[in-house]
């Protein structure tokens, strides 16, 4: 979809010389920018996200235990 804004000239010369330095079109930073806006909704990019930030914690052997949390709850009460 094509949309017309009414910016700057100036802003849009800079915009441009901004966009060059990063390798990109001011198009393309536009798009990028808008995406990030209004978040993904692409399922295949958020798998791709989930599986690269999955497994990378270290819980140096400490594992859940239901019970010793609701008992760590119940003391802080006391």
């Amino acid at each position: 979809m094509n949309v017309t804004l009414s910016i700057d000239e100036q802003l849009v010369v800079r915009a441009r010389k901004k966009a060059g330095a990063l390798g990109k079109s001011l198009n393309q930073l536009i798009r990028d920018y808008l995406q990030s806006l209004a978040g993904g909704d692409d399922p295949e990019r958020s798998i791709e996200e989930f599986k690269r930030l999955s497994g990378k914690g270290n819980s140096r052997g400490w594992r859940f235990n239901r019970d010793e949390i609701h008992s760590r709850q119940d003391d802080a009460r006391s």
